[in-house]
């Protein structure tokens, strides 16, 4: 017999849980004392008996401490929105830490705790992916609040998966085009309780109304979320999007972490939008360039096949490229449509310096090759930074991933002159802006030991390339410093022949790609609590 003085272990815990009724064991209980029509009002009493007042929204309400993670509301949400075997919109994950619990001979005692959340979309008061979407394929109804995806807009570029903090957006391979949950709006507008809250054998999950305002003040507190709003520890900063879920518990004192808390995972690598990214700041860097030192049109050319070639590979990353013609439409909250449209007008000025040296711009003579193309440029790498910043993931902000966007354009651009031009002029020039590119880029690894007991975003980063992608981070770097260092060098001073500038040309490309592959997979951003 263990006596009140000896530690309660979370075995303890879970055999004291045995000794109760399950929440599946509840439930069929309910339905043997009556007959399933009557429990019709049951679920009616889960969801609001009126629909949202000006101000007011549908959100969910997770009740942590009742959540079993049965995942009934999983099934439920697969079978009844006909969801393929790989797809879900509804996620169950845990959470694990301790309490403090009073001991009747006074003083506390340290118990285990885990909780479960089942998670799925927020509906958020400022919808990132909708706000993300270049062809408003997301739309915020003015009523219920929902945030609903318009399928047949859809053209699978996949952004609103990278803006949205909670991983909700899913992509379907199957069709091209991403889906979510939309609060089974059909069956609330008739008065039923979406499939997830009817599911719940403990009733874990309900529907309430959300005041606007309240989340916005809750959310944008200055000390973060005040009395009585509880968002879920070790989860994204709800500042972000402003979420509606929420989650209540009555140990709102518990330090929690995520099951997955200290586990450091790949994410994609997008290689359409890898080769992109490298291809067309190679070509921008290359046109400036060239139209800067009065190159021969040899140069030039093979920098706007390059440019192209760049755009034809972003193709490959939308999963309805036929309708990519649509891209435009959401320029005015979207950076992806602002760069697709800076990248097009890049595209526009550098197929005419090919054939003309000057153009009348706003009724006023620029010269055409060098300020015209620089300028554009630049606009161009600015949206293309935009694009990943706004994502607010610390890897991508502004201050990390314009200085690599840039210092790509400029290394890949001289890299292709000198292959042209090995002279000791641009060869110095290379060298410099390698080192300081790659001396920048070594930066982030110092997080890996920052702070050993937390894990922040930029230590999850660290650690994956210092762990199982250091391989290819060591190649990176080996790849530049070779093609952008040690050959310049060698051909500058004579030691080596001139023909291995085109060598550069292949080395320092190489180790681009590979910079910009450890730039998409070792992002970490912060995310829900057990989401795969």
């Amino acid at each position: 017999m263990r006596t009140l003085e000896e530690p309660f272990t979370l075995v303890d815990e879970l055999l004291a849980e045995q000794r109760t009724l399950t929440a599946v064991e509840k439930f069929t209980q309910l339905h043997q004392r009556h007959q399933a029509p009557l429990l019709e009002p049951h679920y009616r009493d889960l969801i609001p008996l009126s629909s949202p007042r000006p101000g007011e929204q549908y959100a969910f309400e997770v009740d942590l401490d009742k959540c079993s993670g049965c995942k009934a509301c999983v099934s439920a949400c697969h079978s009844l929105n006909g969801l393929d075997d790989d797809e879900s919109w509804r996620k169950v994950g845990a959470l694990f830490g301790e309490r403090l619990v009073p001991k009747p001979s006074g003083g506390n005692r340290v118990v285990p705790l885990q909780q479960t959340v089942t998670t799925a979309c927020h509906h958020c008061v400022e919808p990132a992916c909708l706000e993300g979407c270049p062809v408003l394929a997301y739309d915020k109804d003015p009523v219920t609040g929902i945030v609903r995806h318009l399928s047949d807009q859809c053209i699978g570029c996949n952004y609103c998966v990278m803006k949205c903090p909670y991983e909700v957006p899913k992509f379907s391979a199957k069709r091209g085009i991403v889906r979510k949950c939309d609060m089974c709006h059909d069956r609330l507008a008739v008065g039923e309780a979406p499939a997830c809250v009817q599911a719940c054998p403990s009733e874990a999950i309900r529907i309430t109304l959300t005041r606007l305002e309240a989340v916005k003040l809750a959310f944008r507190a200055p000390n973060g979320c005040p009395a009585g709003r509880v968002w879920l520890p070790d989860s994204p900063q709800p500042g972000y999007t402003l979420p509606t879920t929420r989650y209540i518990t009555t140990k709102p004192e518990a330090v929690l972490h995520a099951a997955d808390h200290f586990t450091s995972r790949l994410s994609p690598a997008h290689w359409p939008l890898l080769l992109m990214l490298v291809l067309t700041q190679a070509g921008m860097g290359g046109m400036v360039i060239a139209a800067k030192t009065s190159e021969p049109f040899a140069l030039m050319g093979l920098s706007f096949a390059i440019l192209l070639t760049g755009l034809v590979a972003s193709f490959f990353h939308l999963g309805q490229p036929a309708k990519a013609w649509r891209v435009w439409l959401g320029w005015r909250t979207s950076w992806l449509s602002r760069e697709a449209m800076a990248l097009g007008a890049f595209a526009a000025i550098a197929g005419l310096a090919l054939t003309a040296n000057e153009v009348t711009l706003l009724g006023c003579m620029i010269p055409f090759p060098s300020l015209s193309l620089a300028l554009m440029g630049l606009v161009t790498v600015t949206a293309q930074t935009m694009v990943y910043a706004d994502t607010h993931r610390e890897f991508w902000r502004f201050a990390s991933t314009f200085p690599r966007f840039i210092g790509t354009a400029t290394v890949l651009g001289l890299a292709l002159k000198f292959a042209f031009s090995p002279d000791a002029a641009t060869a110095a020039a290379l060298v410099l802006f390698v080192l300081i590119k790659l001396g920048f880029e070594m930066s982030v690894t110092k997080e890996a030991s920052v702070d050993t007991n937390h894990w922040t975003q930029l230590r999850r980063t660290a650690l994956l390339q210092l762990g199982p992608l250091r391989p290819l981070l060591a190649a990176r770097f080996l790849l530049t410093l070779t093609g952008g260092v040690l050959i310049p060098f060698g051909v500058a001073v004579g030691a080596m022949a001139p023909p291995l500038a085109k060598v550069t040309c292949v080395l320092c490309f190489a180790g681009e790609i590979a910079e910009r592959y450890l730039f998409f997979t070792t992002v970490a951003p912060d995310k829900m609590p057990g989401q795969a």
